[in-house]
């Protein structure tokens, strides 16, 4: 039997991280999500990858999110808080879970959810945390904390109420109900849906059509993307205009222009080691 946890995997300047633990639909406990910030912080210590896709083990299920099973210690701990009347438990719990989350999202380079089956409670805010998702035909997000008496808090329902409108979001929030492929390309709560049982492959290609390309100006483009999420649109086009002026200043343009010229693919050599985390 293959080990649960999160796996990380390097494929040349692509990372793939595969949250494996199928008994319980790839639900995460307390020793994946320690997994999963180191795997973030790997990342980010070097040699940074040109991308990342992110998977769920199996053909089943991407992530159910955080495990509600009572063998769980995380929610002994909270249950027993709860019944003294204390938060730290609580706040400590849900503090771990958005460090983890957010270490990955904070990657400076584009993360692929390959959603390959079943994303549910946090399983659907890690894959809408993404920059981009792909969908297989088959798969299905829920937000399904309400159901449970809870509510989105690994970062997903306000990340998805600016990506798909907060009239969108609360009914996928509020209701709880289950979407799948099509409906999730039509919200514009996907990219693009797969053919059947090729989300993985399909985030692959995307992940290689972007590594072609010069890995600052992804990483340039991706940050004012990001940004845009949270500024005015004056103040991105502010941040754009920085951005280009240190991006052809570092001059990766030469070589991809001078490709162009000489009517070649550009070769763009990875970065040079960085350390982008304390």
């Amino acid at each position: 039997m293959r080990s649960e946890g999160v796996f990380l995997e390097r494929r040349g300047a692509l990372a793939v991280m595969v949250l494996r633990r199928p008994g319980r639909l790839n639900a995460c406990n307390r020793e994946m999500f320690v997994q999963l910030e180191a795997a973030a912080r790997n990342l980010a210590e070097g040699p940074l990858p040109r991308a990342v896709i992110v998977t769920g083990e199996g053909s089943d299920a991407f992530c159910a999110g955080f495990d509600v099973n009572p063998d769980n210690p995380m929610v002994a701990e909270m249950a027993q808080a709860l019944e003294k009347g204390d938060h730290r438990p609580i706040e400590n719990a849900i503090a771990a879970i958005r460090k983890a989350v957010d270490r990955l999202v904070a990657l400076p380079v584009p993360i692929i959810a390959a959603v390959n089956g079943k994303a549910f409670g946090g399983g659907a805010e890690l894959a809408v945390r993404c920059d981009m998702r792909i969908m297989d035909p088959a798969a299905v997000i829920c937000f399904s904390e309400v159901r449970l008496g809870l509510m989105p808090d690994w970062g997903g329902g306000a990340t998805l109420t600016h990506l798909i409108g907060s009239a969108a979001a609360a009914d996928l929030i509020l209701t709880a109900r289950r979407v799948g492929a099509h409906e999730a390309l039509q919200l514009g709560l996907v990219n693009r849906v797969s053919a059947p049982g090729k989300a993985v492959d399909e985030a692959f290609e995307l992940a290689e059509a972007i590594m072609v390309n010069g890995p600052r100006a992804v990483q340039s483009a991706l940050k004012v993307i990001r940004a845009g999420r949270n500024l005015s649109l004056e103040a991105t086009l502010d941040l754009e205009r920085m951005i280009a002026v240190d991006l052809i200043a570092s001059g990766e343009c030469l070589q991809g222009i001078g490709a162009f010229l000489d009517g070649k693919e550009p070769d763009f050599p990875n970065l040079p080691e960085k350390r982008v985390l304390e």
